[in-house]
């Protein structure tokens, strides 16, 4: 994961495609506790942190909004007590990208797991 926390992002193309399966399945073995979900057809990085109260909660969401702005690569975020779910995929290449492998790493160093 060391490797990828230490990346940048940089722009993806509007039309390009996404990363092929086989390069997404080794990247994965990289950033532990994530997993491949997919909705509406569109493959996406997701992770599930738990806290010990809401207020915890927050706070990581508005730490994962200031990397997101940094990087200007923005995730899908769902705060509740206790937990905050975060989704990331590339809306340009509808798909999953190197940009979001970068990002889970980068969100779970901010988390500390």
């Amino acid at each position: 994961m060391n490797e990828l926390k230490n990346k940048f992002c940089e722009p993806c193309r509007e039309g390009s495609p996404p990363m092929p399966s086989t390069e997404i399945n080794l990247l994965l073995k990289n950033i532990p506790g994530w997993e491949i979900t997919e909705e509406d057809g569109i493959s996406r990085l997701q992770r599930t942190f738990t806290f010990s109260d809401f207020m915890k909660a927050l706070a990581f969401t508005n730490r994962v909004g200031e990397l997101a702005e940094k990087e200007q690569h923005h995730p899908k975020l769902v705060t509740e007590w206790g937990r905050v779910t975060v989704i990331w995929w590339t809306h340009s290449v509808k798909g999953l990208h190197m940009n979001d492998f970068i990002m889970a790493a980068r969100t779970s160093e901010l988390k500390g797991s």
